[in-house]
């Protein structure tokens, strides 16, 4: 039962990332026998894995049709949205006045590294988050970090697909504004900084739907049907 268990997990964590690194595209077709393959399992952990993206919107499944990765949801990119914007400024206001500098050290660093990848679109994202979770150990807050990122699938999506569209200097930018007022105990300054640089996204997404609107889901997905792509009535 163990060994099942850790097959699916493998198998949930390997189809998450594709679908949030945008690998599998919206709208996706999933075929059981070619995942199977791809990651030297049965079909059953495979089964498995699509269930527990379903339950995330991530997947849809649909009985004798097949699987289909979810298209971008918006209500579910805005609720993940309130969810981060709610953490991590509560965790920036218990920033001690004196932050700890081997944090701090360590989020300068990160900029650094930032800047020099501004044109790798995953090595920046991933880059990204380590920044954010950094800005939560300065308040000590940090553990929380794994419950955001559960929660926040739809909104990794755009914000790739933002990405994708922009250069990331701007956020680079904005990330040294808010570690520099956040170091100098301008907590409000720092507040104010953090809630403009993560609502960016919303404003990135409108733009992204207008030219991609195929990406986006309009509502009820209905029942697809199995083409080269995925085709909702």
């Amino acid at each position: 039962m163990e060994a099942v268990r850790s097959s699916r997990d493998v198998v949930y964590e390997s189809i998450r990332s594709r679908v949030l690194t945008l690998d599998l595209a919206p709208g996706a077709p999933l075929s059981e026998n070619e995942l199977a393959a791809e990651l030297g399992v049965s079909r059953t952990p495979i089964r498995e894995g699509l269930i527990l993206l379903a339950r995330e919107g991530l997947v849809h499944v649909f009985p004798k049709v097949g699987s289909f990765v979810a298209r971008v949801e918006i209500e579910r990119v805005r609720d993940a949205q309130f969810l981060r914007e709610s953490v991590e400024l509560g965790s920036l206001r218990d920033v001690p006045r004196a932050p700890d500098p081997a944090v701090v050290a360590e989020l300068r660093a990160n900029l650094d590294d930032q800047r020099a990848v501004l044109n790798d679109l995953e090595a920046f994202f991933r880059l990204d988050e380590e920044f954010h979770r950094g800005l939560m150990r300065l308040a000590g807050h940090d553990r929380v970090w794994p419950t955001v990122v559960s929660a926040k699938g739809h909104l990794d999506r755009a914000r790739r697909l933002g990405l994708r569209e922009a250069t990331a200097a701007p956020f680079h930018a904005q990330h040294a504004a808010i570690l520099d007022a956040v170091v100098a105990g301008h907590a409000d300054q720092a507040v104010d900084l953090l809630r403009g640089h993560l609502r960016a996204v919303l404003a990135d997404i409108e733009a992204v739907r207008a030219s991609h609107p195929e990406l986006f889901a309009t509502g009820d997905p209905g029942v697809p049907v199995r083409r080269t792509v995925a085709v909702w009535g």
